[in-house]
């Protein structure tokens, strides 16, 4: 049993596609339509084959319960992990990204924490 496919809830799937492509540089992997939104994902550059992220729409009102409080309690919708967190860091604060928690070492790994843009917060965790 292997993982092929995870999801995060969006408010809107084309800005959330611009966020997570042109800001943290994933790949699109599938755009297809589905009523009046999109089978939208998005994979590493690193492994085109791997695990897919779905950008589902909250369109329904328990998504959007469910992502406005794990947001406000400061739970992480999803963790990436990247080689030199440092370096993802300072290109991220380039950009413009919403760190809500800067780069902080912990015994055997470094996290950081930032929001999205789309309702999320996100958690970088780099392994020591």
């Amino acid at each position: 049993m292997r993982i092929k496919l995870t999801s995060v809830f969006v408010d809107d799937q084309d800005k959330a596609l611009k966020f997570y492509t042109e800001v943290l540089g994933f790949v699109k992997k599938a755009d297809v339509p589905v009523g009046e939104f999109k089978w939208l994902t998005v994979v590493s550059p690193e492994e085109q084959e791997g695990t897919e992220l779905l950008l589902e729409p909250n369109d329904n009102p328990a998504a959007k319960t469910f992502q406005a409080d794990i947001y406000q309690q400061g739970i992480p919708a999803v963790t990436f992990t990247v080689d030199d967190i440092e370096k993802e860091f300072s290109r991220l604060k380039e950009s413009g990204v919403d760190f809500k928690m800067e780069p902080t070492k912990m015994e055997g790994f470094s996290t950081a924490i930032f929001a999205d843009t789309c309702g999320n917060l996100i958690q970088m965790l780099q392994l020591q």
